[in-house]
């Protein structure tokens, strides 16, 4: 619809102090999304945020509807999505307070509306590449330049929630060689690549997952809400640095191109194909 070109998923620290902010419902046909979307221009571009567990955060990780959010922004006419989230580290060197760029995700969850081939056209999106590249090392800049500590790639392991790991599943997260952990991040990134647009994910790290790492005393919700509080100015403003620094031809970042060569028939994922969502 060209409504917008970029997408934020985000709560309302994101646009809260934007000028000129409206609102917008869109029906989907997966059902509603998390909450209306807001829109708004940040530095010349058309962007729409949408809190991914509405705004009053009513809605558990378990239960967003993703398919209906990730959609809405499609139909907008987004071309690029910034995935911002809390996380807890893996790592002993990715303290609470710094943010993690992620290239990987490993999904641990289950049971969720995971992808919009559900036939009758079958396709295998490669999840390979999730994240895009140009806009990860624009995002790994956009923290440099708030004087945040910035760790470049990383794989963000997506649990189902919302319980917290156990200490025995954290310690195999951190053999693993994985450094955050999440409950929100799939299927959402991939939902986007399947629809064509690009994703980056910026990953506010609140805490040691399971107190394992640091020795310390197990997570809860409250430290992990606390924590977040008081980093999600430096969070909104990243979001909106790296909006000013994203590129002028979004189609230039490619990723359309995960749609080809990807149906079960042999052909490519044709934009008929991607309209029929709409």
């Amino acid at each position: 619809m060209g409504i917008a070109e970029i997408g934020v998923f985000g709560g309302s620290g994101f646009y809260s102090l934007l000028d000129n902010v409206t609102e917008a419902k869109v029906d989907t046909p997966y059902g509603p999304p998390s909450d209306s979307l807001m829109l708004a221009e940040v530095a010349g571009r058309k962007v729409a945020f949408l809190p991914r567990h509405h705004r009053n955060h009513t809605i558990p990780p378990h239960k967003i509807n993703y398919r209906a959010n990730v959609w809405a922004m499609h139909r907008l006419g987004v071309k690029a999505v910034i995935s911002p989230c809390a996380v807890g580290s893996l790592q002993r060197h990715i303290e609470p307070g710094s943010f993690l760029v992620a290239d990987q995700f490993v999904d641990r969850t289950s049971g969720r509306a995971d992808t919009f081939f559900d036939g009758p056209i079958v396709s295998h999106v490669s999840a390979a590449e999730t994240y895009d590249p140009t806009l990860r090392k624009l995002a790994v800049e956009a923290i440099q330049a708030q004087g945040i500590t910035a760790h470049d790639g990383g794989a963000v392991v997506v649990i189902q929630g919302p319980r917290f790991s156990t200490k025995a599943e954290s310690v195999w997260f951190t053999q693993m060689g994985w450094q955050v952990i999440n409950m929100t991040q799939y299927p959402e990134a991939h939902l986007c690549r399947e629809l064509g647009m690009a994703v980056v994910n910026i990953s506010l790290v609140t805490d040691f997952d399971s107190g394992v790492v640091a020795g310390t005393h197990a997570v809860t919700a409250h430290e992990v809400l606390e924590v977040f509080k008081q980093n999600a100015e430096n969070a909104r403003k990243v979001v909106l640095d790296l909006i000013g620094r994203m590129p002028r031809d979004l189609d230039a970042l490619g990723a359309r191109d995960a749609l080809t060569f990807t149906r079960g028939d042999g052909h490519a994922v044709s934009d008929y194909d991607v309209r029929i969502f709409e």
